[in-house]
């Protein structure tokens, strides 16, 4: 029991400094296409987002998930209804807060598959990957 106790605590602390590197690859890859970063890693009581830019005239949440290879599947695999909920609630309390509610806003994912092999990770962008009314409930 210790031994696997002992191996999951070894794979946090492993998974949290590729987390946080793949966090700022994403910014660096939204800035080099015009993005402006307004805020990282946005936590509260209400949810987290890894990533909150300006594109044009519109905030855009970003989700950022890294991986060392897809055999669990691909990164973004993990956004479920549960992390939408969360990240729409999160994402209301900062529009609310900064008096942005008027402006347009959707949400992205950063997929970052970064194997220990490799210099260059592999970088995919999905745009306006769910909707969200922005009350709460999401639209679809």
């Amino acid at each position: 029991m210790l031994s696997l106790t002992s191996q999951w605590l070894a794979d946090r602390l492993a998974a949290k400094p590729l987390g946080y590197r793949g966090e700022e690859l994403a910014a660096r890859h939204l800035k080099k296409r015009g993005y402006v970063i307004v805020a990282k890693r946005l936590r509260g009581r209400f949810g987290e987002i890894d990533l909150i830019a300006v594109d044009d005239k519109t905030v855009v949440f970003v989700e950022v998930k890294t991986r060392r290879s897809r055999r669990t599947g691909h990164p973004s695999d993990v956004i479920d209804a549960a992390k939408i909920r969360r990240m729409t609630r999160a994402a209301l309390v900062f529009l609310k807060r900064h008096g942005l509610t008027e402006y347009p806003a959707r949400f992205d994912v950063v997929a970052i598959t970064w194997p220990r092999s490799v210099r260059r990770p592999e970088i995919e962008h999905f745009q306006n990957v769910f909707e969200a009314d922005l009350t709460g409930h999401e639209m679809s």
